[in-house]
């Protein structure tokens, strides 16, 4: 049967959706601030879906059992994805309370010195996460390590986030171990090393401006958190055991990322062996999170899984410090868990009703030349990742979408390849709705809006691409004898 729409949606129209979208949450946000993701933006999400779904079947005359089968298809291609966060909440409830993250803390306000404290941030992420290929786990891990250290030297939390982000999003973009590195490769049919090293060329221009910026940033910031410093080391020593032996679960978590085994298992054991460290390094913290007034074994262990389920809170007697050991656990996730819910319903109905390829077939008239032809496809695949709200579903409707037009055009696939992660991998947390937004936003604890300023490797990186293109640089063209044979 064919589910195509019987009236195609003019672009003007297809806009509609977008407009309440947008409209809604600008004045959600305005509303309800920081609070917006309990429930507010579900709510705007559902309502431009609605919209969607009217237009769709009063004027498009789709189906709705065909806008519903898109909406299910779309929740289950994030199923992982969800099942990931939800372990995650519980790794940062486990990594806290055990000490792991307050042992890093700990030793690293010792040795990153406030001056280089972005840029290091920035270099470190940037490392673990190339070696791990997953932003997610960098910043779920020593991101969340590195968020506490620089809040103790006295940075804005907005700087702080864009730092760890920038260098997490570089290693996520060109590590041979990243999903989206390789859905984008296979996507457009390149090859994996070819398309990681002609990625190189925008990318490592685009490092290191974000790294020359984050050096006179933090050279221009003045170190007087100096007391701040002793005191948070203070009270995290006199809170926790702080000790070496600890840094046993990041290793053997690094270890088992090197090996490759899958991510819900590395994350689950980290989580796991972290619990168990616990039990062994602070059974005094389960007593106090458990409310039993007893020592015993029911305390640690109704302790530790309310460490990895739900909210917790430890008197360190510093304010601030309280709220960085703060965790929520698995319960934490949720409302990012329906956030991402209902941003799949909403793209799944803009692609069943044929607006999503009616607004992208817009930019499909400005690919004359080269710097056309990649700014179209820079911001089609930001416009994607707007409206999809989906980093891997914009990684395939671009490369499919874009495909068969840069091989007639005679350009290599490899420019379509490095194009898409330039335009979707690094720009999708820049968004407030996109599952990568929402995921960082609330494993750090900073707004999207907040930190977005400061990400500038994800804000250079799309600007970088459009640049290379118009000054000409390297831009791969098929062979004439393999143009022969491709055009047949």
């Amino acid at each position: 049967m064919d589910n195509s729409p019987t009236k195609i949606p003019s672009p003007l129209l297809s806009l509609v959706p977008i407009l309440v979208l947008v409209s809604l949450l600008f004045v959600t946000i305005r509303t309800f601030g920081s609070d917006a993701l309990s429930g507010g933006s579900q709510i705007v999400l559902l309502t431009a879906t609605a919209v969607c779904c009217l237009i769709a079947i009063g004027y498009c005359k789709i189906r709705w059992k065909t806008i519903e089968l898109a909406m299910i298809n779309n929740i289950t291609g994030v199923a992982t994805a969800l099942i990931i966060l939800l372990i995650i909440g519980a790794l940062s409830g486990s990594w806290m309370i055990s000490g792991v993250v307050p042992t890093l803390i700990y030793y690293g306000m010792q040795i990153i010195h406030p001056s280089f404290f972005l840029t290091s941030t920035c270099i470190i992420c940037a490392i673990v996460s190339v070696m791990t290929g997953s932003s997610w786990t960098t910043i779920a891990t020593i991101g969340i390590a590195l968020l506490g250290i620089g809040k103790a030297q006295g940075f804005d939390e907005g700087w702080i986030a864009g730092a760890i982000i920038s260098g997490a999003y570089f290693g996520d973009k060109i590590s041979p171990l990243s999903d989206t590195t390789i859905l984008a490769s296979s996507v457009t049919d390149t090859p994996l090393f070819k398309h990681i090293r002609y990625m190189m060329i925008t990318t490592v221009p685009s490092l290191i401006i974000t790294l020359i910026i984050f050096t006179v940033a933090g050279f221009s910031h003045e170190a007087t958190a100096t007391d701040q410093i002793a005191q948070y080391s203070a009270a995290l020593k006199e809170t926790f055991n702080i000790s070496f032996w600890l840094l046993i679960v990041p290793v053997v978590t690094g270890i088992m990322i090197a090996k490759r085994v899958p991510s819900i298992v590395t994350l689950f054991l980290s989580a796991a062996l972290a619990g168990l460290f616990a039990l062994i390094f602070q059974p005094h913290l389960l007593q106090e999170i458990s409310g039993l007034q007893i020592q015993d074994i029911q305390a640690n262990f109704k302790g530790l899984l309310m460490t990895f389920y739900g909210s917790t809170g430890i008197q360190t007697g510093n304010p601030e410090l309280n709220d960085l050991v703060a965790t929520r656990g698995m319960a934490g996730m949720m409302n990012t868990i329906w956030l991402i819910l209902c941003a799949m319903c909403f793209g799944g109905a803009m692609a069943a009703s044929g607006m999503l390829g009616s607004i992208t077939s817009v930019f499909l008239r400005f690919m004359k030349r080269t710097v056309g032809l990649v700014a179209s496809t820079v911001a089609s695949g930001l416009f994607l990742n707007i409206c999809t709200a989906d980093q891997y579903i914009s990684i395939i409707l671009t490369g499919n979408m874009f495909k068969d037009i840069y091989e007639k055009k005679g350009y290599d696939s490899c420019l379509l390849s490095r194009t898409t992660e330039d335009s979707v991998t690094v720009t999708s947390v820049l968004i407030p709705w996109n599952t990568c937004g929402m995921t960082q936003a609330t494993i750090l604890g900073v707004a999207t809006l907040t930190y977005l300023p400061y990400c500038f490797f994800n804000l250079i990186s799309p600007l970088m691409s459009i640049t290379v293109a118009a000054l000409g640089f390297k831009i791969k063209r098929i062979h004439e004898k393999a143009q022969s044979i491709a055009t047949g």
